[in-house]
Protein backbone atom coordinates (compact mmCIF):
# COMPACT_ATOMS: atom_id res chain seq x y z
CA UNK A 1 0.00 0.00 0.00
CA UNK A 2 0.81 3.69 -1.16
CA UNK A 3 2.10 5.67 2.09
CA UNK A 4 -0.13 8.77 0.17
CA UNK A 5 -3.27 6.01 0.88
CA UNK A 6 -1.75 4.80 4.17
CA UNK A 7 -2.19 8.16 4.98
CA UNK A 8 -5.75 8.78 3.91
CA UNK A 9 -6.80 5.93 5.46
CA UNK A 10 -5.36 6.83 8.82
CA UNK A 11 -7.24 10.14 8.73
CA UNK A 12 -10.88 8.30 8.49
CA UNK A 13 -10.10 7.22 12.03
CA UNK A 14 -11.51 10.43 13.27
CA UNK A 15 -14.62 8.95 12.23
CA UNK A 16 -14.54 5.73 13.95
CA UNK A 17 -17.21 4.88 16.57
CA UNK A 18 -20.83 5.39 17.84
CA UNK A 19 -22.89 8.34 17.44
CA UNK A 20 -26.42 9.98 17.03
CA UNK A 21 -27.42 11.67 14.52
CA UNK A 22 -29.75 14.95 14.82
CA UNK A 23 -31.13 16.46 11.69
CA UNK A 24 -33.32 19.35 11.33
CA UNK A 25 -35.19 20.84 8.28
CA UNK A 26 -35.72 24.51 7.93
CA UNK A 27 -39.21 25.49 9.19
CA UNK A 28 -39.34 22.22 11.12
CA UNK A 29 -39.26 20.63 14.40
CA UNK A 30 -36.11 18.65 14.75
CA UNK A 31 -36.79 14.62 14.43
CA UNK A 32 -38.65 13.06 17.41
CA UNK A 33 -35.61 10.92 18.34
CA UNK A 34 -31.80 11.20 17.33
CA UNK A 35 -30.84 8.39 15.15
CA UNK A 36 -27.58 5.99 15.51
CA UNK A 37 -25.12 5.62 13.24
CA UNK A 38 -21.66 3.19 13.45
CA UNK A 39 -18.46 3.67 11.86
CA UNK A 40 -16.21 0.67 11.70
CA UNK A 41 -13.13 -0.37 9.86
CA UNK A 42 -13.86 -3.70 7.60
CA UNK A 43 -11.82 -6.13 5.40
CA UNK A 44 -7.91 -5.42 7.17
CA UNK A 45 -9.30 -1.54 7.70
CA UNK A 46 -8.99 -1.43 3.78
CA UNK A 47 -12.53 0.37 3.80
CA UNK A 48 -14.55 2.25 6.47
CA UNK A 49 -18.59 1.42 6.95
CA UNK A 50 -20.86 3.69 8.12
CA UNK A 51 -24.73 1.96 9.29
CA UNK A 52 -27.53 4.03 9.98
CA UNK A 53 -30.54 3.60 11.78
CA UNK A 54 -33.18 6.35 11.77
CA UNK A 55 -36.52 6.59 13.89
CA UNK A 56 -38.52 7.98 11.50
CA UNK A 57 -40.75 6.06 9.11
CA UNK A 58 -40.12 8.72 6.45
CA UNK A 59 -36.19 8.29 6.57
CA UNK A 60 -34.06 5.66 4.80
CA UNK A 61 -31.70 3.58 7.08
CA UNK A 62 -28.87 3.46 5.36
CA UNK A 63 -25.28 1.84 4.86
CA UNK A 64 -22.32 3.58 3.44
CA UNK A 65 -18.64 1.88 2.40
CA UNK A 66 -16.17 4.31 1.81
CA UNK A 67 -12.77 3.93 -0.22
CA UNK A 68 -9.48 5.30 -0.67
CA UNK A 69 -7.71 5.34 -4.01
CA UNK A 70 -4.27 5.11 -4.79
CA UNK A 71 -4.16 8.75 -4.86
CA UNK A 72 -5.27 9.25 -1.31
CA UNK A 73 -8.86 10.02 -2.59
CA UNK A 74 -12.05 9.20 -1.08
CA UNK A 75 -15.47 7.75 -2.74
CA UNK A 76 -18.59 7.15 0.04
CA UNK A 77 -20.34 4.46 -1.49
CA UNK A 78 -23.81 5.22 -0.29
CA UNK A 79 -27.20 2.71 -0.08
CA UNK A 80 -30.01 3.10 1.74
CA UNK A 81 -33.40 0.66 2.83
CA UNK A 82 -35.18 2.62 -0.27
CA UNK A 83 -32.67 0.58 -2.56
CA UNK A 84 -30.94 4.12 -3.59
CA UNK A 85 -27.54 3.36 -4.43
CA UNK A 86 -25.24 6.10 -5.04
CA UNK A 87 -21.75 7.76 -4.81
CA UNK A 88 -20.09 10.82 -3.86
CA UNK A 89 -16.97 12.04 -3.82
CA UNK A 90 -15.37 12.70 -0.07
CA UNK A 91 -12.55 14.96 1.01
CA UNK A 92 -11.61 15.15 4.63
CA UNK A 93 -8.99 18.75 4.70
CA UNK A 94 -8.13 19.46 8.27
CA UNK A 95 -11.55 19.68 10.28
CA UNK A 96 -13.69 19.80 7.46
CA UNK A 97 -15.45 17.08 5.76
CA UNK A 98 -17.09 17.27 2.25
CA UNK A 99 -19.62 14.83 0.36
CA UNK A 100 -20.79 15.93 -3.63
CA UNK A 101 -22.65 14.24 -5.82
CA UNK A 102 -22.61 16.12 -9.15
CA UNK A 103 -22.92 12.93 -11.87
CA UNK A 104 -25.24 10.58 -12.75
CA UNK A 105 -23.63 6.63 -11.28
CA UNK A 106 -26.13 4.04 -10.45
CA UNK A 107 -29.24 6.39 -10.51
CA UNK A 108 -30.04 9.28 -12.45
CA UNK A 109 -29.06 12.96 -11.21
CA UNK A 110 -32.03 14.42 -10.86
CA UNK A 111 -30.65 17.29 -8.52
CA UNK A 112 -26.45 17.36 -7.51
CA UNK A 113 -25.96 17.32 -3.55
CA UNK A 114 -23.56 18.41 -1.39
CA UNK A 115 -22.62 17.85 2.17
CA UNK A 116 -19.78 19.96 4.79
CA UNK A 117 -19.39 19.48 8.05
CA UNK A 118 -17.04 21.15 10.70
CA UNK A 119 -15.71 18.56 13.41
CA UNK A 120 -15.37 19.93 16.59
CA UNK A 121 -11.88 21.01 18.38
CA UNK A 122 -12.16 17.55 20.27
CA UNK A 123 -13.67 15.59 17.01
CA UNK A 124 -16.80 14.28 19.03
CA UNK A 125 -19.13 16.71 17.13
CA UNK A 126 -19.69 17.52 13.50
CA UNK A 127 -21.88 19.87 12.65
CA UNK A 128 -22.95 20.28 9.00
CA UNK A 129 -25.70 20.96 6.23
CA UNK A 130 -26.66 19.27 3.39
CA UNK A 131 -27.51 21.27 -0.05
CA UNK A 132 -29.30 20.43 -3.13
CA UNK A 133 -27.79 22.24 -6.20
CA UNK A 134 -29.97 23.76 -8.47
CA UNK A 135 -28.79 24.59 -12.25
CA UNK A 136 -25.37 24.46 -12.84
CA UNK A 137 -24.46 26.66 -10.04
CA UNK A 138 -26.50 27.59 -7.41
CA UNK A 139 -27.01 25.64 -4.15
CA UNK A 140 -29.75 25.53 -1.21
CA UNK A 141 -29.92 24.40 2.17
CA UNK A 142 -31.77 20.95 2.52
CA UNK A 143 -31.42 20.02 6.07
CA UNK A 144 -28.89 20.63 8.60
CA UNK A 145 -27.03 17.46 10.37
CA UNK A 146 -25.48 17.55 13.75
CA UNK A 147 -23.34 14.05 14.67
CA UNK A 148 -22.70 13.80 19.09
CA UNK A 149 -20.02 11.25 19.28
CA UNK A 150 -21.19 8.25 22.01
CA UNK A 151 -18.86 5.57 21.98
Amino acid sequence: MTDVRSQALERLDVFVGEWTLEARFPGEQPMPAPARTRFEWALDRQFLLQRTEIPVSEAPDSLTIVSVGSDGGYTQHYYDSRGVARLYAMRLVDRTWTLTRESPDFSPLEFRQRFTGTFSDDNNLIEGTWETGLGDTSWVPDFALTYRRIG
